[in-house]
């Protein structure tokens, strides 16, 4: 075949796939049968392989995902992405309309449905797909340019010859959630809890074909360069993008007044169910640029936008039956065994019942219907039962009086609502405890998860935290979808988890009332295990953040032969007894130093333990709740009553570019 001939079939072939591509994956109307794309797609790639010189990044083909990568590059964002401030109730948006008009007079909104999934930047030149990053802080993102080609409703190559940034929400429908979690299932691999987690978990695997796999999509909903290509107004620049063959929702709508948002709100909540992926709420904005303009933004939130959040949505199932589990401190929590319900975008069929006192206040039986919801829109609780739709056949549900995993009998101590079991050889209590000397915030060993270390105990192969720092290839192989590559970074991560400092282990050992930041309290003040091995009960309570209940916990566990046997142990093996980390000096920061912070809502730059971490570094201390001896309260994205409450009392409020300037000095 002449050179020419190869490129015009080419050509005619990438033109042919990209129409079938948009009416498929935009229009969601195919013209032809997935057979019949398919091998208009092999017909392309053998060409391609066969001609490699033909081979362009804007090529159909190129969705299939290219090499992995091994990290993902930074990106500046040219225009910070913001945030969006929230509404919860018609009074708040009431209230935006009313702030709005007082500065720009006479307004029009335009309302879009607020994708449950992950915001991305994509920069275009001449046409050309060029880069895609995440949203990151704001102001710096991550180069997902390659896992962004695979989905198949993005244009490559747009219909004009433009150079544009436009941003857009990477999503996960709701059948390719359902298809990706039974893959996960059928793996033995832990399960997404939604799609907006398992979208963002997808976007950010450093391997394009697995990404490719996980059928993603995406809408566009906001030209950055709008007014510099001549729009005035959003809702124009909307119609833009479908001219240049992007993906918009078209559930916008322009509304005249705040009666006709409220309206629209409404219209959506109740037929949010029926769409083909998940809404949070919904996105409201001020149409015109100059309006735009002239109301500004705050460091955080344009003032000429607010998302509307939906109420946690509330459905009704049935209650089959109560099932009982046993916590590493041997606390016995009922959880609610449902017939399967759709709850916020996933299939629901477990609740939380919290403790016996719960279930006889709310006189949950079995055989109930009962109101179910997701708390945060995370996780799923039983709210209420429904009495009036009971038959006779119920029955009420009573807490057993010996331990469900080893038999012992329970008991209820002191000002506890909790029945427990004070077996400490009880199975279900080592299980749960290895687990958690595992987990991220403790002895951070990856590949150690549920299913491994239930493998592991079964097999006889630990029984305690000190046995898995003897397992061997040999051991690991043996087990049920444990490869040698699996076993070899496995006892890698076992081996590293070796020169953790103090803190991770003493967090990790699961001493009653000592959690993470308790145990970097006590390992910066005795630095070593056999310090702290040796504390008296005066000695610990001297310490500012350690109670008398902590204090007395703390002697009594290191009291115990079985826990002087485990620290020798583990000494033995290698274990790291000491702290790593910097003392706290006297000169620290006047800022930070002896003030009270709560942190409230999600922070974009780093986890809310890594604000802790940062702020007891300089001296502060952070508590969980909001009172008069707060100093300072740092409010990430969704927060809620905490910042209320700072408001009410008075309180210094600190948006997450404060507080990065403040540790930064």
């Amino acid at each position: 075949m002449a050179q020419h001939d190869v490129e015009k079939q080419i050509a005619e072939l990438r033109q042919q796939i990209e129409k079938y591509n948009y009416e498929y994956y935009v229009l969601d109307k195919p013209s032809i049968s997935d057979a019949e794309y398919d091998e208009l797609m092999r017909k392309l790639m053998e060409l391609e392989e066969q001609y490699p010189k033909y081979k362009t990044p804007d090529s159909p083909s190129q969705r299939v995902g290219g090499a992995p990568l091994e990290a993902f590059a930074k990106v500046l964002h040219r225009v910070p992405m913001l945030s969006l401030s929230n509404a919860f109730h018609e009074g708040d948006l009431r209230d935006f309309d009313r702030r709005v008009r007082q500065e720009v007079g006479d307004v029009r909104y335009v309302c879009e449905l607020k994708i449950d999934g992950l915001a991305v930047s994509l920069r275009y030149e001449n046409g050309y797909f060029v880069q895609g990053a995440t949203r990151g802080d704001g102001t710096t993102g991550e180069d997902i340019t390659e896992n962004l080609k695979t989905i198949r409703s993005l244009p490559l190559r747009l219909r004009k010859q433009v150079s544009i940034e436009v941003r857009g929400e990477a999503y996960m429908p709701r059948k390719s959630f359902e298809k990706l979690n039974e893959k996960r299932k059928m793996n033995g691999e832990e399960l997404f809890a939604n799609p907006r987690n398992a979208a963002a978990g997808s976007l950010r695997q450093l391997d394009p074909k697995v990404v490719a796999s996980r059928q993603l999509d995406i809408f566009v909903y906001h030209v950055v360069n709008a007014e510099e290509l001549g729009f005035v107004s959003h809702s124009e620049s909307l119609n833009y993008l479908d001219e240049l063959g992007f993906k918009t929702n078209p559930a916008r709508q322009v509304c005249e007044t705040i009666d006709d948002v409220l309206s629209y709100i409404e219209q959506w909540h109740e037929r949010r169910a029926s769409l083909p992926y998940d809404i949070d709420g919904i996105v409201i904005k001020v149409d015109a640029f100059a309006q735009q303009k002239q109301l500004g933004a705050t460091a955080k939130s344009p003032r000429w936008a607010i998302a509307y959040k939906f109420p946690a949505e509330e459905v009704v199932t049935q209650l089959v039956d109560i099932e009982l589990s046993v916590g590493r401190t041997g606390v016995v929590t009922p959880t609610a065994i449902l017939q399967p319900v759709r709850v916020a975008g996933t299939i629901v069929q477990r609740a939380s019942l919290h403790n016996e006192d719960y279930i006889r206040e709310k006189d949950i039986r079995l055989g109930d219907y009962v109101v179910i919801k997701k708390a945060g829109d995370i996780i799923p609780e039983v709210v209420r039962s429904l009495p009036e739709r009971r038959t006779g056949q119920e029955k009420p549900f009573d807490m057993p009086t010996h331990c469900p995993a080893c038999a012992s009998e329970l008991v209820r101590l002191d000002d506890e609502v909790a029945l427990r079991c004070v077996n400490p050889q009880c199975p279900a209590q080592i299980r749960e405890g290895l687990t958690h000397f595992v987990s991220r915030q403790a002895m951070n060993i990856d590949g150690l998860g549920e299913k491994v270390i239930a493998q592991l105990f079964e097999h006889g192969l630990v029984r305690s935290v000190a046995d898995l720092y003897t397992l061997t290839k040999d051991k690991l192989v043996a087990l049920e979808r444990m490869g040698e590559k699996s076993a070899t970074n496995l006892l890698q991560a076992i081996e590293t988890s070796k020169q953790n400092s103090l803190e991770r282990l003493l967090f990790g050992l699961g001493i009653r009332h000592v959690g993470a930041k308790a145990a970097k309290t006590l390992a910066e003040h005795f630095e070593t295990m056999e310090r702290l091995q040796q504390a008296t009960k005066e000695e610990l309570t001297a310490i500012h953040e350690i109670g008398e209940k902590m204090a007395d916990s703390i002697v009594t566990y290191f009291s115990k032969e079985e826990v002087k046997q485990l620290l020798e142990r583990l000494r033995a093996y290698g274990v790291n007894m000491t702290y790593k980390g910097a003392k706290r000096t006297a000169d620290i920061s006047s800022t930070f130093a002896g003030k009270t912070f709560v942190l409230t809502g999600t922070l974009q730059s780093m986890s809310r333990s890594e604000a802790k971490e940062k702020i007891e570094a300089l001296g502060g201390k952070v508590t969980g709740s909001v009172s008069k001896k707060t100093d300072v309260v740092v409010v990430g994205e969704d927060a809620g009553s905490k910042l209320e409450k700072a408001k009410q009392l008075g309180i210094t409020i600190w948006d997450e570019a404060r507080f990065l300037q403040e540790i930064q000095q």
